[in-house]
């Protein structure tokens, strides 16, 4: 089934069907890591911290992953695609990547296994990095594209919808305050990290933004384990980094 937006060529039509394999096997493939069916959490219990760290990173994001290089198969069965891992430019991607990569490292990341925090925050950084890049190829690297025949706020908010039910917060916090915030961050972070995949047409760019939200807020190796001013220290570097970067992109591109 297909549908199209008016305002749009036929070569823009939706394909529910595309969307629903996709989607189906981004949920089924993540909620058996998700609810441990296969008991790996026990099995990893032997592992050491990084390869704890690496394996854990690698299984959540491997579903929206799978699913996203399905869809995007089938997609460029019927039409060009034009968001690639590194788009425009494979030296802006690295340059993005890098900071974040550097000041963590230096800074270090506490952690549980009684790993040097130095060496734990370049390999978390690294694992994360990857997992956040596995969903970008979902979110952004097919979905957005599959979408891209819709207004913007509809397919923004589409996008946001399945994103928040892909990761199935409710049955974590049932509170219905922060389950709407929640929400509402994945549709503030649908649109920005949307407009930097259309500037730069790169998951890898994309990713980098999807990191800094990733451990500012949801993830489980960097909640806690920096001081809030590191954090900030990280953040604005980021920003400002990556905003003089996206700049010298964009002009290069116009």
């Amino acid at each position: 089934m297909e549908v199209s937006a008016s305002h749009q060529p036929s070569t823009h039509k939706v394909s529910l069907v595309r969307i629903l394999l996709f989607y189906g096997i981004a949920i089924v493939v993540s909620n058996l890591f998700r609810f441990d069916l296969f008991e790996l959490n026990t099995r990893l219990g032997s592992w050491s911290g990084l390869g704890y760290l690496i394996i854990r990173n690698l299984v959540e994001g491997s579903g929206v992953f799978i699913g996203a290089l399905v869809g995007l198969h089938a997609l460029k069965q019927v039409r060009s695609v034009e968001v690639t891992f590194w788009g425009s430019s494979r030296r802006a991607v690295l340059l993005m990547a890098l900071v974040p990569f550097v000041l963590i490292t230096m800074i270090g990341v506490r952690n549980s296994f009684g790993i040097n925090v130095h060496l734990f925050g370049a390999v978390a950084t690294l694992a994360v990095l990857v997992y956040c890049v596995m969903e970008e190829y979902g979110w952004r690297g097919y979905l957005q594209q599959e979408l891209s025949g819709l207004q913007q706020l509809t397919k923004y908010l589409v996008i946001s919808v399945l994103w928040y039910l892909w990761h199935l917060p409710f049955l974590e916090n049932p509170s219905v305050l922060a389950n709407v915030l929640f929400l509402g961050t994945l549709v503030l972070g649908s649109w920005g990290i949307g407009q930097v995949a259309v500037l730069t047409r790169s998951i890898g760019a994309s990713a980098c933004v999807h990191f800094v939200v990733n451990i500012t807020f949801f993830n489980v190796f960097f909640h806690k384990a920096f001081d809030p001013l590191m954090l900030g220290v990280v953040i604005g570097c980021c920003v400002v980094a990556w905003v003089f970067i996206l700049k010298k992109w964009k002009k290069q591109g116009a």
